[in-house]
C-alpha cells in the first residue's frame, strides 16, 4: 500500500490528529491539521473561500497527510488523495476522546499537535449525532469524489493500532 496523499476524516474525538501524526512519521509526509489552519490564535475561523484556497495549495504537494472533517471542503482533499481514512468510531468512543483530550490538553489550542479544544454544547451535540447526521454525508462524498482512492475504515482504537502496525510492516 503506497500512501503519498492521505485524507483522514471522522468525528471529533475519533483520533484523527493522533493518527495523522503517527502516519506522517511512518510514510515520511508532512502533516496538516485542518483545525490549525481554520482557526487563528483568537479562535476566529477563516472565511470559507480563503480556507478552501489554502487547502487547494496544500493538496498540490506530492506528499501529505491532512486530518479534519470540514465537509464543505472535503471534495478538495478527496479529489487528489490516494488514500482516505475514515475514523469510524462508535459515538461513546468519540465522546470519551473529546473529554480525554480536554483533560490532557485543557481548554485551548495547540497548533503543533492539531488540537483545537473548545468543548461546548455545540461540539458535544455534533459528536453525539455525527454517526446519524454527518457520517452518511461524508460517506457519500467519499464515494462521489474519492472513488479512485484506497478507503480505510477504522472502527476502534485497537483496529487503528493494528492497522498502523501493518503499515509499518509494509514500509520495511
Amino acid at each position: 500500500m503506497q500512501m503519498q496523499r492521505v485524507a483522514i476524516v471522522g468525528c471529533g474525538g475519533s483520533g484523527k490528529s493522533h493518527l495523522a501524526r503517527e502516519l506522517g512519521k511512518i510514510v515520511n509526509a508532512p502533516v496538516t491539521h485542518l483545525d490549525s489552519v481554520y482557526y487563528d490564535d483568537g479562535w476566529n475561523p477563516l472565511p470559507s473561500e480563503k480556507f478552501e484556497a489554502l487547502q487547494r495549495d496544500l493538496v498540490r504537494g506530492e506528499r501529505w497527510v491532512i486530518d479534519g472533517n470540514y465537509n464543505s471542503t472535503l471534495q478538495v482533499r478527496l479529489e487528489l488523495c490516494d488514500t482516505v481514512i475514515l475514523m469510524d468510531m462508535p459515538t461513546v468512543v468519540a465522546l470519551c476522546g473529546v473529554f480525554s483530550r480536554q483533560l490532557k490538553h485543557g481548554h485551548g489550542q495547540d497548533r503543533d499537535s492539531g488540537i483545537y479544544n473548545r468543548i461546548h454544547w455545540g461540539v458535544l451535540r455534533y459528536v453525539a449525532t455525527y454517526r446519524r447526521k454527518m457520517r452518511p454525508r461524508v460517506l457519500a462524498k467519499i464515494e462521489e469524489y474519492g472513488g479512485h482512492a484506497d478507503v480505510v475504515l477504522l472502527t476502534s482504537r485497537r483496529h487503528t493500532r493494528r492497522w498502523l502496525e501493518q503499515v509499518v510492516a509494509h514500509q520495511t
